[in-house]
């Protein structure tokens, strides 16, 4: 599996071709995304080629905003689907990095650990200091999209988000639930006030 090599090729193709309206699904997404799958990968015992096929999901995983952000994790399967024999990975492998890439899609439902570890990876930031943020991000390119109109909007959205949100992997719950929780109470404040 000629990992790196693919990782170049893709990043340097979601730089130059990604909507710039998109200030949450970017490339700092991705790179996030990969960094939360080594963590928690790494915490739960996931090495070797598990490992690989994490970081190739990662990778690949909101490639489908190249073509709109409806049904995305369809066609970042399909550009997996596309890349991948060229670079070193089997049919086998490559379905499984579909199957993480669909339990990326919300609501989450992942079948297996390495699709509950993306699921993780991809929301680890909603138990993170850097939440507001990065949400501030999601909130520039939802306003744009017209889903939502306010900051009222916003919070409530997210605080609907973030009770129904759950981690799966235990590594996660450990490290990004009390956080998670913090941030929901901040939310709720700023609806009460």
């Amino acid at each position: 599996m000629e990992y790196e090599k693919i990782k170049k090729i893709i990043l340097k193709e979601l730089k130059e071709n990604l909507p710039e309206h998109l200030s949450y699904h970017s490339v700092m997404h991705v790179k996030d995304v990969i960094n939360a799958v080594e963590e928690i990968a790494i915490a739960e015992n996931v090495e070797g080629e598990d490992l690989m096929l994490l970081k190739t999901a990662a990778l690949f995983h909101d490639t489908g905003f190249l073509y709109g952000a409806k049904d995305h994790e369809q066609k970042s399967c399909e550009i997996a689907q596309k890349y991948l024999l060229d670079y070193g990975y089997s049919q086998p492998q490559i379905d499984k990095i579909k199957g993480m890439i669909m339990a990326t899609k919300i609501p989450q439902s992942p079948n297996n650990k390495l699709e509950e570890i993306l699921a993780d990876a991809d929301l680890d930031y909603l138990g993170r200091d850097d939440f507001f943020k990065i949400g501030d991000k999601l909130f520039d390119e939802l306003t744009m999209f017209g889903i939502v109109n306010s900051e009222r909007d916003w919070n409530l959205l997210q605080e609907k988000f973030l009770e129904s949100h759950h981690f799966f992997t235990k590594t996660a719950i450990n490290n990004r639930n009390q956080k998670k929780q913090e941030n929901l109470e901040i939310i709720k404040s700023k609806l009460n006030s």
